[in-house]
Protein backbone atom coordinates (compact mmCIF):
# COMPACT_ATOMS: atom_id res chain seq x y z
CA UNK A 1 0.00 0.00 0.00
CA UNK A 2 1.31 3.48 -0.80
CA UNK A 3 2.11 6.04 1.87
CA UNK A 4 -0.77 8.31 0.85
CA UNK A 5 -3.29 5.50 1.29
CA UNK A 6 -1.72 4.48 4.59
CA UNK A 7 -1.97 8.05 5.88
CA UNK A 8 -5.63 8.25 4.82
CA UNK A 9 -6.30 4.94 6.58
CA UNK A 10 -4.53 6.23 9.71
CA UNK A 11 -6.75 9.30 9.73
CA UNK A 12 -9.93 7.28 9.19
CA UNK A 13 -9.09 4.41 11.55
CA UNK A 14 -5.84 4.76 13.50
CA UNK A 15 -5.83 1.13 14.69
CA UNK A 16 -6.39 -0.33 11.23
CA UNK A 17 -3.88 2.09 9.75
CA UNK A 18 -1.24 1.19 12.32
CA UNK A 19 -1.90 -2.50 11.77
CA UNK A 20 -1.39 -2.07 8.02
CA UNK A 21 1.77 -0.04 8.57
CA UNK A 22 3.19 -2.68 10.90
CA UNK A 23 2.47 -5.36 8.29
CA UNK A 24 4.01 -3.30 5.48
CA UNK A 25 7.03 -1.83 7.23
CA UNK A 26 8.11 -4.39 9.84
CA UNK A 27 10.90 -5.82 7.66
CA UNK A 28 12.14 -2.31 6.86
CA UNK A 29 12.23 -1.21 10.50
CA UNK A 30 13.72 -4.55 11.57
CA UNK A 31 16.55 -4.12 9.06
CA UNK A 32 17.38 -0.68 10.47
CA UNK A 33 17.31 -1.99 14.04
CA UNK A 34 19.30 -5.11 13.20
CA UNK A 35 21.97 -3.10 11.39
CA UNK A 36 22.47 -0.75 14.32
CA UNK A 37 22.05 -3.20 17.19
CA UNK A 38 23.23 -6.62 15.99
CA UNK A 39 26.55 -6.44 17.81
CA UNK A 40 25.18 -5.48 21.22
CA UNK A 41 21.61 -6.79 21.44
CA UNK A 42 19.88 -10.13 21.37
CA UNK A 43 17.25 -10.94 18.75
CA UNK A 44 14.56 -10.36 21.36
CA UNK A 45 15.98 -6.95 22.23
CA UNK A 46 15.97 -5.99 18.56
CA UNK A 47 12.36 -7.13 18.19
CA UNK A 48 11.43 -5.07 21.24
CA UNK A 49 13.16 -2.06 19.70
CA UNK A 50 11.10 -2.54 16.53
CA UNK A 51 7.90 -2.59 18.60
CA UNK A 52 9.00 0.56 20.39
CA UNK A 53 9.59 2.27 17.03
CA UNK A 54 6.02 1.56 15.92
CA UNK A 55 4.69 2.79 19.27
CA UNK A 56 6.68 6.02 18.96
CA UNK A 57 5.49 6.38 15.36
CA UNK A 58 1.87 6.05 16.50
CA UNK A 59 2.35 8.53 19.35
CA UNK A 60 4.04 10.99 17.02
CA UNK A 61 1.28 10.60 14.44
CA UNK A 62 -1.43 11.13 17.05
CA UNK A 63 0.28 14.31 18.22
CA UNK A 64 0.08 15.83 14.73
CA UNK A 65 -3.27 14.35 13.69
CA UNK A 66 -1.50 12.04 11.24
CA UNK A 67 -0.58 14.97 9.00
CA UNK A 68 2.48 13.15 7.68
CA UNK A 69 4.49 13.56 4.51
CA UNK A 70 5.92 10.07 4.46
CA UNK A 71 5.28 7.02 6.60
CA UNK A 72 8.54 5.43 5.52
CA UNK A 73 10.57 8.57 6.18
CA UNK A 74 9.17 9.10 9.67
CA UNK A 75 9.66 5.42 10.53
CA UNK A 76 13.27 5.59 9.33
CA UNK A 77 14.03 8.65 11.44
CA UNK A 78 12.35 7.25 14.55
CA UNK A 79 14.04 3.85 14.10
CA UNK A 80 17.49 5.35 13.60
CA UNK A 81 17.19 7.65 16.61
CA UNK A 82 15.68 5.02 18.88
CA UNK A 83 18.32 2.45 17.97
CA UNK A 84 21.08 5.00 18.44
CA UNK A 85 19.73 5.73 21.92
CA UNK A 86 19.72 2.00 22.73
CA UNK A 87 23.24 1.62 21.35
CA UNK A 88 24.54 4.51 23.44
CA UNK A 89 22.86 3.28 26.60
CA UNK A 90 24.31 -0.20 26.15
CA UNK A 91 27.77 1.10 25.31
CA UNK A 92 27.88 3.29 28.41
CA UNK A 93 27.98 0.10 30.45
CA UNK A 94 31.19 -1.15 28.84
CA UNK A 95 34.33 -0.68 30.81
CA UNK A 96 37.43 0.74 29.23
CA UNK A 97 40.97 -0.15 30.09
CA UNK A 98 43.02 2.27 32.16
CA UNK A 99 46.43 3.16 30.76
CA UNK A 100 48.08 1.61 33.82
CA UNK A 101 46.46 -1.73 32.95
CA UNK A 102 47.41 -1.58 29.29
CA UNK A 103 50.39 -3.87 29.76
CA UNK A 104 48.11 -6.60 31.12
CA UNK A 105 45.72 -6.21 28.19
CA UNK A 106 48.50 -6.37 25.64
CA UNK A 107 49.98 -9.42 27.40
CA UNK A 108 46.74 -11.27 26.63
CA UNK A 109 47.45 -10.75 22.94
CA UNK A 110 50.31 -13.25 23.23
CA UNK A 111 47.72 -15.96 22.67
CA UNK A 112 47.08 -17.20 19.14
CA UNK A 113 43.68 -15.50 18.97
CA UNK A 114 45.14 -12.27 20.34
CA UNK A 115 47.88 -12.24 17.72
CA UNK A 116 45.34 -12.88 14.98
CA UNK A 117 43.29 -9.95 16.23
CA UNK A 118 46.29 -7.61 16.41
CA UNK A 119 47.38 -8.67 12.92
CA UNK A 120 43.85 -8.07 11.63
CA UNK A 121 43.76 -4.60 13.22
CA UNK A 122 47.16 -3.77 11.70
CA UNK A 123 45.96 -4.98 8.29
CA UNK A 124 43.29 -2.26 8.31
CA UNK A 125 46.04 0.28 7.63
CA UNK A 126 46.29 3.83 8.83
CA UNK A 127 44.44 5.68 10.23
CA UNK A 128 42.00 2.84 10.97
CA UNK A 129 44.47 0.75 12.97
CA UNK A 130 45.36 3.78 15.10
CA UNK A 131 41.68 4.51 15.67
CA UNK A 132 41.02 0.93 16.79
CA UNK A 133 44.01 0.82 19.10
CA UNK A 134 43.06 4.13 20.66
CA UNK A 135 39.40 3.13 21.05
CA UNK A 136 39.57 -0.50 22.11
CA UNK A 137 42.97 -0.79 23.77
CA UNK A 138 43.43 2.67 25.23
CA UNK A 139 39.73 3.31 25.86
CA UNK A 140 39.67 6.77 24.32
CA UNK A 141 36.39 8.36 23.35
CA UNK A 142 35.63 8.93 19.69
CA UNK A 143 35.67 12.71 20.06
CA UNK A 144 39.13 12.59 21.68
CA UNK A 145 40.42 10.33 18.92
CA UNK A 146 39.03 12.70 16.31
CA UNK A 147 40.68 15.67 17.98
CA UNK A 148 44.08 13.98 18.24
CA UNK A 149 44.01 12.67 14.67
CA UNK A 150 42.60 15.96 13.34
CA UNK A 151 39.45 14.32 11.93
CA UNK A 152 35.76 14.94 12.33
CA UNK A 153 34.06 12.79 14.92
CA UNK A 154 31.62 11.52 12.28
CA UNK A 155 34.56 10.30 10.22
CA UNK A 156 35.95 8.41 13.21
CA UNK A 157 32.52 6.87 13.89
CA UNK A 158 32.21 5.77 10.26
CA UNK A 159 35.72 4.31 10.18
CA UNK A 160 34.99 2.32 13.34
CA UNK A 161 31.73 1.00 11.94
CA UNK A 162 33.23 0.01 8.61
CA UNK A 163 36.40 -1.25 10.26
CA UNK A 164 34.40 -3.62 12.45
CA UNK A 165 32.84 -5.12 9.34
CA UNK A 166 36.29 -5.48 7.73
CA UNK A 167 37.71 -7.08 10.88
CA UNK A 168 34.84 -9.53 11.05
CA UNK A 169 35.51 -10.59 7.44
CA UNK A 170 39.26 -10.84 7.97
CA UNK A 171 38.88 -12.96 11.10
CA UNK A 172 36.26 -15.20 9.47
CA UNK A 173 38.62 -15.86 6.56
CA UNK A 174 41.40 -16.82 8.97
CA UNK A 175 39.25 -19.37 10.77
Amino acid sequence: MEDKKLIELLKASPQKGLSEIVMSYSPYVYKIAFTKLRDICTKEDIEEAVSDVFLKFYQSGMACGFELRSVRGLLAVIAARHCTDIFRSRCNGFETVALSELENVLAVTDTTDGKALIDAVKSLGEPDSSIFIRKYYLGQKNKDIAKELKMRQGTVNTRISRGLDKLRKILEEDM
